[in-house]
């Protein structure tokens, strides 16, 4: 495996030109989640007959699984090197489609055709873990700590374009070929990017003492709890959307995705400098109450125009919410340990959906389903109370130093 030195600032190409390979991988790695974000609720709901808990239980299975692996993705990317966490990740999204395709062997039996597709979204959530985390560190590894911030904001352009695409493509599928397709293309598509890996060098990992997993945590709880409380209006556009435009009647459900998709890719085209150059706790607070009010669209959307609008909204502020809470994180760490940070700080992402998808479920089966978009708007401008807390408490000089 060759290795390459971080290239010192000012003698680096273009930024975008540095991270086009490893958004390349990314982006075809995250289609596999795209094409199933539309169809798994419609699978567990009207192909399985199962009711919103599994739902969400389903959704939230992947970013369980996530959570739980993020220490090992973090520390596997720092001592053991970006590329090898980034080949990992990639067969075991391969083997999850394998299990996909396994859980249509049981569809008379719903309940284990469920326990088997929990086990492959458990997979992927491992793979996607393992790929973002060692994607995002690569990219850190190769450009100067001044832009932290675009570099999580351009790997996550790839992420979402990846989705944006992957709704329509895994709708046309789903509905011409039924799940059986979706679990194909999710086995097959992951092994494409690894012949793109194996041509592209490796960052030697750095060999200085690195922060324990405890003193990380530490170190990026608070970032981490606001990014947390800022994706659960992304989980309740990715769970439910679809369902709520299917219990009005309205159709092309997978246009909310879509319009999710491209409102966040443009903010991060455009604006993903703002983080670096303004600061990313003064960026989330205000991103946050523009997710929240997208939220706050759908609930009281009564056409789908509104809906979508609402979507957009919210795919406009989250794009930034993450990366504004991410460069708080990595600025509390050494640079040795950012693999390790962006484990940490994106487990909290996972707890939150984790638990956020189900509980929304359970909000869902209690009361109408739009209701689900008010719970989330109120949970996410907590975001924006997070981020108030950091503007007001900057981290000290020498806090990634210690």
């Amino acid at each position: 495996m060759s290795v390459t030195a971080m290239p010192q600032p000012g003698t680096a190409p273009s930024l975008v030109a540095t991270l086009l390979p490893i958004m390349g991988v990314v982006f075809v790695a995250f289609l596999v989640i795209g094409i199933a974000m539309p169809i798994l609720p419609l699978h567990v709901h009207d192909g399985l007959g199962l009711g919103t808990f599994v739902v969400g239980l389903v959704a939230g299975s992947q970013f369980a699984a996530s959570l739980v692996s993020r220490p090992w993705a973090g520390n596997f990317s720092d001592s053991r090197g970006a590329k090898r966490g980034v080949v990992a990740g990639l067969l075991a999204a391969a083997a999850s489609g394998i299990l996909y395709l396994a859980s249509l062997g049981f569809t008379e039996a719903p309940l284990t055709s469920v326990a088997v597709l929990l086990l492959g979204r458990g997979l992927l959530g491992g793979a996607e873990s393992f790929i973002i985390t060692a994607a995002v560190s690569w990219g850190l590894a190769l450009v100067d700590a001044g832009r932290t911030g675009k570099v999580i904001a351009w790997v996550g352009v790839a992420m979402f374009a990846a989705f944006a695409i992957g709704a329509p493509v895994g709708a046309a599928l789903y509905v011409n070929y039924g799940f059986a397709a979706i679990a194909v293309a999710t086995a097959a598509a992951p092994l494409i990017p690894l012949l793109l890996v194996a041509r592209l060098p490796a960052v030697a990992p750095m060999d200085q003492v690195r922060f324990s997993f405890v003193k990380v945590i530490g170190a990026v709880w608070v970032p981490g709890l606001g990014s947390a409380l800022g994706s659960v209006g992304f989980g309740a556009v990715t769970t439910f959307v679809a369902l709520l435009f299917a219990s009005r009647g309205w159709p092309n459900g997978w246009l909310a995705y879509t319009a999710y998709a491209v409102a966040f890719i443009m903010a991060r085209i455009f604006f993903s400098h703002v983080a670096d150059a303004l600061g990313g706790a003064k960026v989330a607070l205000v991103c946050a109450v523009i997710e929240a009010v997208g939220q706050t669209l759908i609930w009281l959307a009564v056409r789908p125009e509104l809906a979508l609008a609402g979507a957009a909204l919210t795919g406009f502020g989250f794009s930034l919410v993450y990366p504004g809470f991410g460069v708080e994180a990595v600025r509390r760490v050494p640079a040795q340990s950012r693999g390790l940070a962006m484990g940490a700080y994106t487990a909290f992402l996972d707890l939150a959906q984790g638990f956020a998808s189900p509980v929304l479920g359970l909000v869902a089966t209690g009361a109408r389903l739009n209701v689900v978009f008010l719970a989330s708007a109120l949970i996410v401008v907590c975001a924006a109370i997070v981020a108030a807390w950091l503007l007001a408490h900057p981290p000290t000089p020498d806090a990634a130093s210690q």
